[in-house]
This record gives C-alpha cells, structure tokens and sequence, in this order.
C-alpha cells in the first residue's frame, strides 16, 4: 500500500469512498433510507482536487492502482495558525487494513510542515473515528458544535494534537 498526492483521476473513487463510508458508520445517526439513496457525485472532488483552496491538500491510499481511501488536509476553519484534518475515509471493505493508519499518518505529516497544532471535528455517536483517533494521541479539546445533514441536527467534538516539529524548517 502506497499514500499518494491525490490527482483529479481519484475523484469518482473518492466519492465513491466518501459515500460508502456514511453508509456504513452513520446508521444509528441518520435515516437509512437517505443514508442509502446518497448518490455519488464526484464534481466537487473533480473541482478540489484541479483547484484545491489555498493550503488544501488530499491525498489516497491506493493498492496498485485501486483507491483505498483518502485524507484532506489544511488550515484550520475555526482557529488562526492551526491546521486541520478535515475528512479520512476508509472503503468500508478495508477498515482494519491499515490503510486508515497510513492516511492519518501523512495527514500528519503534511500538517506537521505547516502548523505545530492541528483539530478535526468528528461526530459524537462515531465511536469507532474517535478511538481511532484517540489511540494516535488526538485528544477532544471540548470544542462541540451541531451540524445539519440529511434533516438530522448531529453534534460533533473537536479533536486536537501537537505535533511534531522534525518537518517544519
């Protein structure tokens, strides 16, 4: 398994991600039914990845050539100076593969070069994203807020880490 930058080549397997992995961890947050009528449309992705926004980058694990999952990265929407992680994702079919692992471990890299602190938001009812997190030393900060999708009003928690200074000149 590789982490690569991600190219606009990756977009329709990035939804394609995005969307499976809602399916599968959100069940007990948000109405089946619309968790499964969530169609994958990859424009945004297409958009991002040509002309990411400024400090954004993505990157993919991949098998060969087939997308595993991937991360986002960049400077922090809530806090001046700080970076953040702003989405992993898994295909459900390689959770536990150490793909997961290898996506937070160059996101933090990546934040590393640029920021000594980073945040993530996650929602509260993931306990499976947050011990994931916890057990790589991101800790919640007591941040909380509430976030609107699928007509369900979900509180999420933000997650906060130093990190390692080795990659900032």
């Amino acid at each position: 398994m590789d982490v690569r930058l991600a190219t606009d080549v990756d977009a329709e397997a990035i939804e394609t991600i995005r969307v499976r992995g809602w399916q599968a961890a959100y069940r007990h947050v948000y109405p089946v039914e619309d968790l499964d009528a969530l169609e994958v449309d990859a424009g945004r992705w297409h958009a991002r990845l040509a002309a990411p926004p400024e400090g954004w980058t993505t990157v993919v694990a991949v098998d060969g050539r087939r997308v595993l999952g991937f991360a986002t990265v960049g400077p922090s929407r809530d806090e001046d100076d700080l970076g953040e992680l702003y989405a992993i994702y898994v295909d459900p079919g390689e959770w536990s593969t150490g793909a997961g692992r290898a996506l937070l471990q160059r996101a933090e890299e990546l934040l590393a070069a640029e920021y000594e602190e980073a945040t993530l938001w996650v929602l509260d009812e993931n306990p499976r994203a947050r011990r994931f997190y916890e057990a790589f030393g991101w800790t919640a900060d007591g941040g909380r807020k509430a976030v609107e999708r699928l007509g369900v009003r979900a509180p999420e928690v933000r997650y906060r880490k130093m990190l390692s200074s080795s990659s900032r000149s």
